[in-house]
């Protein structure tokens, strides 16, 4: 089964998160920890760790930096940041800086269990309702910032817009497969399709020059 490093200096959101773990994920070992150093020697010691539960805010963490140094000693084993930060912008970095997924310490018991199974399989996780926000006097700049080009979303399918619409809410293939009544598999190739049109070379880029897209407005044609 899976082993997590929890890197956390709060001892009661150690426990909380160890707690959604096992019930999660029954079976799971899980190790913790409370600051930067320990948790790089936990890292480089346990050679089949499968996930590392990351606080930004521990000791010797000094914000992204923390994560930096974890990925260049151990750039294999997955890290998830667990924080309760919940700027834009942090959680783009640390996915900028390695990290396959940002949990926010807010997030509801069963937000938190989906998300850690999205991510141990495989998937990147991002806080949807984080993502897509903006702050009323910098809607427009924002807007504009990562906006895709009118013609790259025409050159989508209908299908293809309603794949890209799920993905920039964080649901999985399988989630999306499910709720689009449509094979893995299909999936899959929509997505490939998707990054293909929009020039894009991965997932998370995708999602995140989705974040300000009125859906309704293309799917309406």
């Amino acid at each position: 089964m899976y082993k997590i490093l929890i890197a956390d200096d709060h001892p009661l959101f150690r426990e909380a998160i160890t707690n959604v773990i096992r019930t999660s994920l029954p079976g799971c070992e899980t190790i913790e920890t409370e600051n930067l150093e320990t948790a790089l020697a936990l890292t480089l010691e346990q050679d089949d760790l499968d996930l590392i539960l990351l606080d930004l805010n521990m000791p010797g963490m000094h914000g992204l930096n923390g994560l930096i140094t974890l990925r260049n000693e151990a750039p294999t084993v997955p890290v998830v940041i667990v924080s309760a930060e919940e700027d834009k912008q942090i959680v783009l970095q640390a996915i900028t800086y390695g990290a396959v997924g940002f949990i926010t310490k807010s997030s509801p018991r069963e937000q938190m269990t989906d998300a850690l199974q999205q991510i141990l399989d495989g998937n990147v996780y991002l806080p949807s309702d984080i993502i897509r926000a903006s702050k009323p006097e910098t809607r427009r700049n924002r807007s504009d910032e990562n906006r895709i080009p009118v013609e790259l979303l025409s050159s989508l399918t209908r299908r293809q817009l309603l794949v890209l619409e799920r993905m920039a809410t964080g649901e999985s293939n399988k989630q999306i497969a499910y709720n689009l009544n449509i094979a893995e598999t299909t999936v899959k190739a929509h997505v490939s399709a998707i990054l293909r049109k929009l020039g894009v070379h991965n997932r998370i880029q995708a999602v995140l020059s989705a974040g300000n897209i009125d859906f309704a407005q293309y799917l309406r044609r």
